[in-house]
């Protein structure tokens, strides 16, 4: 029987009254590839950051290659002992180089011309995973896309110079990558697991999960609810594993078929001018970094483009754009209807606990207090209380950049839904998004190639094919 590369027992971590795991068992043997699902607040981010070192557990025991941890278990420690963790929230410098952040991960690289030995590893590895990533060692963090940090810190933690590498979590590794990256990514996955690398891959996208796992572990509630080995699952019985259930695209917004709904939005370009009426829900698509995000910018500036309702927007790097990491829960839902809530310059703090409540509800973010900083919820909580948000809002426009990064799959369903709602009483939604089957929420999809519209596609004629051939239109497809 193989030994297993790690092995938890009973681990139970709270966090003052919230109890994020319950005595969870888990085990991962060497070459093997586990996909960890559940709910956003599963305790699936817990367990990985009590494996990385950065938590410890209230207890429990772990150990290594069959050997009990009995001192301290610390990032340090698990950074020696070959376990690498690509967490949800990013953890790059965004003040350093690329090379210099490889340096960060590598003490053995140190001395003279260090750092073109930190730049050969780094584009070796990016190299290897994501062929034409256009991504140079030099390139300042804070400079490049969401999409591109994250294909860095994925290449990082694959890197290897004095220490083993025994373990990698991949926590949502694909959520800002599009299909074609993201597809790359899960065929090196395979190809490191058969090479002898543990992995766990934790993902939203089930279909992934389902493709890459050699085994799928269930969690709810801080519990390991289910677990079987590849073949045990499909998409539907996942989906009921995690307590919700598989639901489908329903119908198209009034405006698809009411052309007579007036124009909200009109923007020219030299091919395909981009145009949204009232209660339509409009996709962009196409590669990442093709200009999509820009053009959510440019519509919420009202720059060179005509916009006729109040806006609100939605970012997908919540960290950087999207949460105030100093305020409450509430303060943060609350903040783009300050003006409804306030009389005479000062805010009515009873209204605001209750529309922050109402969201609460209608969210279904999970916290005991939404008085509670913004950082004490799950990354996908946080997601949630974005789109509570504007949603909140008087906004006739709501955009949305990649937004449903991090968040469980009962959640995306319950938000599809209100998406459908929200645009039959009249609200627009303009939505980028790196996942296809999104897009067949939409009323018709914009595809983007360097900054260009270069192709509309309503959707009854959408399919991913077609979106591919648009993506890299004038350019010789692989």
């Amino acid at each position: 029987m193989s030994t297993d590369t790690i092995r938890l027992d009973g681990v139970e971590k709270s966090f003052g009254a919230v109890r994020a795991l319950a005595g969870v068992d888990f085990h991962i043997t060497a070459g093997e590839c586990v996909g960890l699902v559940g709910h956003n607040g599963a305790g699936k981010s817990t367990l990985m950051h009590l494996l990385a070192g950065t938590l410890t557990q209230s207890a429990g025991t772990l150990a290594v290659n069959g050997q009990q941890v009995a001192s301290a278990w610390t990032a340090a420690t698990a950074q020696t002992q070959g376990i690498r963790c690509v967490f949800q929230e990013l953890s790059l410098c965004p003040n350093l180089t690329v090379a210099e952040n490889t340096r960060i991960m590598h003490a053995s690289l140190r001395g003279r011309g260090w750092k073109s030995r930190a730049a050969g590893l780094i584009s070796k590895q990016l190299d290897a995973i994501f062929p034409d990533h256009g991504i140079s060692p030099d390139d300042e963090v804070y400079d490049l896309p969401i999409g591109k940090r994250q294909m860095v810190e994925i290449a990082r933690a694959f890197t290897v110079t004095d220490q083993p590498l025994l373990l990698v979590i991949l926590d949502e590794p694909t959520s800002s990558l599009d299909a074609v990256t993201a597809k790359q990514l899960l065929a090196f996955v395979r190809q490191q697991s058969q090479r002898g690398t543990s992995i766990i891959l934790i993902s939203h996208i089930l279909n992934e999960v389902l493709e890459v796992s050699d085994r799928i572990v269930v969690m709810k509630d801080g519990r390991v609810v289910a677990e079987k080995n590849r073949g045990g699952f499909n998409k539907s019985t996942l989906v009921a594993a995690m307590g919700s259930e598989e639901k489908h695209a329903g119908a198209q917004s009034k405006a698809a078929t009411a052309m007579e709904a007036p124009i909200i939005v009109q923007v020219a370009s030299p091919k395909i001018p981009l145009v949204a009426r009232k209660g339509e829900v409009i996709g962009f698509a196409g590669l990442a970094g093709h200009g999509q995000t820009r053009m959510l910018l440019r519509l919420f500036s009202k720059t060179n483009a005509t916009v006729d309702a109040p806006t609100a927007f939605i970012a997908g790097d919540r960290q950087s754009d999207g949460i105030f990491n100093l305020w409450s829960i509430a303060r943060n839902v609350t903040l783009r209807s300050h003006k409804a809530l306030s009389r005479n310059g000062l805010i009515n703090l009873a209204a605001e606990a209750e529309l922050g409540g109402e969201w609460q509800r209608r969210m279904a973010i999970r916290t005991p207090d939404m008085n509670n900083n913004i950082l004490t919820l799950s990354g996908g909580n946080q997601q949630k209380a974005l789109f509570a948000r504007a949603l909140a809002s008087d906004a006739g426009i709501i955009l949305m950049d990649d937004p449903m990064r991090g968040v469980d799959i009962g959640t995306k369903q319950e938000v599809y839904q209100l998406i459908r709602e929200q645009a039959q009483q009249g609200r627009t939604f303009i939505w980028y998004t790196t996942e296809f089957e999104e897009l067949t929420h939409c009323d018709h999809v914009y595809v983007f190639r360097d900054r260009e519209i270069t192709a509309r596609i309503a959707r009854a004629e959408l399919t991913e094919q077609r979106v591919l051939e648009a993506s890299f239109a004038d350019k010789d497809a692989a």
